[in-house]
């Protein structure tokens, strides 16, 4: 049996934390599966570079399990 499909609400939100939603929140809502999803490719190019969030890079797994939400869809 597959695991269930990634969703925002359960898997990715909660990646990040308010202080990541604060810094972010004059560009977008990291909260909000619609501004997420419409970022996507920005957001995961810097989570790949290292350069989000400012105070230190996701280990590979968080980066993987944002990618692959990403990539199936970014289902809410």
């Amino acid at each position: 049996m597959s695991a269930p499909a990634l969703s925002f609400e359960r898997d990715i939100k909660p990646l990040f934390r308010e202080k990541d939603r604060t810094s972010m929140s004059r560009a977008f809502d990291l909260w909000s599966a619609a501004d997420v999803a419409a970022h996507g490719q920005a957001i995961l190019a810097r989570l790949q570079d290292g350069s989000m969030p400012c105070d230190g890079a996701w280990p590979a797994d968080k980066v993987d399990t944002f990618a692959t939400w990403l990539n199936a869809g970014a289902q809410p």
